[in-house]
C-alpha cells in the first residue's frame, strides 16, 4: 500500500508519525519522465502519532493550524531520470501558506505489474512555520524532519 510517514526529534528522541489521508495524482511514463505530472495533497488533520494529546497539539495554530490550512500540497515542475529506476522530482511544497522548492529523489520498483515509487527527503519545519512561538527552540524539537513515502502506482509501463 501507499504511505507517507515522518520522523522528528523531540529532545533528541525520534518520534514517528504518519498521515492517514492523502491523495496523489501521478501521470508518469518511464520512457518520457520529462512529461510527468505529480501532485499530492495531504490532509494534515489525519496525522497519526500514537498519542492523542500530541495529535491535538499539532492541529493548533503554532503547528499545522489545520483549521486555517487543512492541507499540505506538492506540485512537480520537472522529473528527470538519473538511471537504474531512479528519478529526481523537482517541485513546490506548500504548508501553512508557505511554498518552498524541493528536489526529491524517487526510486521506482516493479514486480508483477505493480509499480512502487519510494523516497525520502528532509524538511525544515521552521521554513514552513511548523512549531512557531515557544516551539521555535530546536533543542526541544529539531528543525529537520525526515519524510518518507511509498506509493503504489497503477498503469505505469515497464521500466
Amino acid at each position: 500500500g501507499s504511505e507517507i510517514a515522518f520522523t522528528s526529534k523531540q529532545m533528541g528522541v525520534p518520534v514517528d508519525g504518519r498521515f492517514r489521508k492523502f491523495d496523489a495524482k501521478v501521470v508518469f511514463d518511464p520512457k518520457k519522465p520529462e512529461a510527468a505530472n505529480i501532485a499530492f495533497s495531504v490532509d494534515l488533520a489525519s496525522v497519526s502519532l500514537g498519542v492523542a494529546e500530541t495529535e491535538a497539539e499539532i492541529a493548533k495554530p503554532d503547528w499545522f493550524d489545520t483549521k486555517k490550512f487543512p492541507q499540505a500540497q506538492f506540485q512537480s515542475s520537472s522529473v528527470k531520470a538519473t538511471g537504474g529506476g531512479k528519478y529526481e522530482v523537482t517541485g513546490r511544497l506548500t504548508i501553512k501558506g508557505t511554498a518552498q522548492n524541493l528536489v526529491v529523489p524517487v526510486t521506482l520498483t516493479q514486480s508483477g505489474g505493480n509499480t512502487t515509487a519510494a523516497g525520502s527527503f528532509v524538511l525544515k519545519r521552521l521554513a514552513f512555520r511548523i512549531g512557531d512561538g515557544d516551539w521555535k527552540d530546536t533543542s526541544m524539537v529539531a528543525d529537520d524532519v525526515q519524510v518518507r513515502f511509498k506509493l503504489a502506482l497503477t498503469g505505469v509501463s515497464a521500466l
